[in-house]
């Protein structure tokens, strides 16, 4: 997976940001467990996951394939010619549903 430097330094420090959320709610807890630091560098860690949630969504390359309905039209129009030529349709669907998941992956 190929990202940017920029991605990647966001990356980085909210990791880091987490170590220290982790660290901070340690020594706040020993502290005297002021439940005001507490809830501080909990919404800080919380927000650097929703920090990185969103940048890993917002740079994810993984494309939701396109539907064609003149394609689709076509294949139903060539599967209907050879079911008149004598082919069992339910095999041919069967085929081209194999076909279907062969391509996406599955």
């Amino acid at each position: 997976m190929n990202t940017s430097p920029a991605v990647r330094a966001i990356r980085i420090a909210c990791a880091m940001i987490f170590v220290l959320c982790i660290a901070g709610l340690i020594i706040s807890s020993i502290a005297g467990n002021n439940e005001g630091w507490v809830l501080s560098i909990g919404a800080c860690g919380a927000s650097a996951a929703i920090i990185l949630i969103v940048v890993s969504l917002v740079t994810s390359t993984k494309r939701i394939p396109e539907f064609s309905d003149v394609r689709a039209e076509a294949i139903e129009v060539h599967i209907a010619q050879l079911v008149a030529a004598g082919v069992d349709e339910e095999e041919l669907r069967e085929l081209v549903r194999s076909s279907i998941q062969l391509g996406r992956g599955l």
